[in-house]
């Protein structure tokens, strides 16, 4: 069960860093981060509502006191897609999904500053190996052409990944069905995501657009929110929560691995090197949290 829960968390992790395969034919086309942000939490709400009323109708229910930590997790989870998203036109690919993934660092400093959680010597390394690494992916150290705006999306995504992070596991410490919280996670995010993103816009671009982009669309939510997270869900009932964050790392490199291959961008040995700092910051805080 537990070889079958690790190659689960591994498509999971294949199928997340595809974000910026759709990012990138979507962008050009005119839509923005905030646009993609809608479509994939609307598909992702509407898949999970179909699934939870075919399975058990009870699940949709939620207590008000618990909907407002759910509430949360969907802001921060509506804050990451679409800082992510901005991230990658801004600056590239590998470099926007690596900034997202010094989220742990961000989760770690807050238990440490406001939940008496101690600081360890193996967090300390962990959060150097971090702050070196996006030093070396972002341009600051190793000479390459520096993007603020990129990075300020990326950061912005690796803090709005945290939130989510702290929100979902204090929704979950409440008694919260985790299917439940999923289900209203993506409805307030898409609440959330359509307050600001110009709907009837959004109609007249994929009216216009060429045949495959309302695929593409459909395809983001379905291929990049709802398939991965169900497999990432189903996974977790046979793994511990530190050994599934760990094997999260497939994402970033999957990502890179992605923009390398089709030629979007080349890899220069700083960011090389930084990538390799950041996912072993990441592994370290993760293996902690086992």
């Amino acid at each position: 069960m537990k070889t079958r829960a690790v190659i689960y968390i591994v498509i999971a992790g294949l199928l997340w860093g595809s974000s910026g395969i759709f990012v990138h034919y979507l962008s050009p086309v005119g839509y923005t981060s905030l646009q993609m942000t809608a479509v994939r939490s609307v598909v992702a709400a509407l898949s999970m509502l179909v699934y939870v009323l075919v399975r058990d109708k009870k699940l949709v229910k939620i207590s008000l006191k618990k909907l407002l930590f759910v509430a949360g997790a969907g802001l921060c989870y509506y804050i990451t897609a679409s800082a992510y998203y901005a991230a990658i036109p801004a600056s590239s690919i590998s470099t926007a999904v690596i900034l997202m993934y010094t989220a742990p660092v961000f989760v770690m400093a807050f238990s440490v500053a406001f939940m008496g959680e101690r600081l360890t010597a193996r967090k300390g390394i962990s959060v150097f190996a971090m702050l070196l690494g996006c030093a070396l992916v972002s341009g600051v150290i190793g000479g390459m052409a520096f993007k603020p705006l990129g990075i300020f999306f990326g950061l912005l995504a690796g803090i709005g990944y945290s939130g989510y992070n702290i929100f979902a596991k204090l929704s979950m410490d409440k008694g919260t069905n985790p299917i439940t919280a999923t289900l209203w996670c993506f409805i307030i995010a898409s609440i959330a995501a359509l307050c600001v993103s110009n709907p009837p816009q959004m109609v007249e671009l994929t009216m216009k657009a060429p045949v495959w982009v309302p695929f593409a669309l459909v395809g983001l939510g379905i291929v990049t929110c709802v398939m991965p997270y169900f497999l990432y869900t189903l996974a977790l009932r046979d793994l511990p929560a530190g050994t599934a964050t760990a094997l999260g790392i497939v994402e970033p490199m999957a990502a890179t691995v992605y923009s390398l291959t089709l030629g979007w961008e080349t890899l220069s040995l700083a960011s090389g090197i930084g990538i390799v700092l950041i996912l072993g910051a990441v592994f370290l805080l993760s293996r902690n949290a086992e």
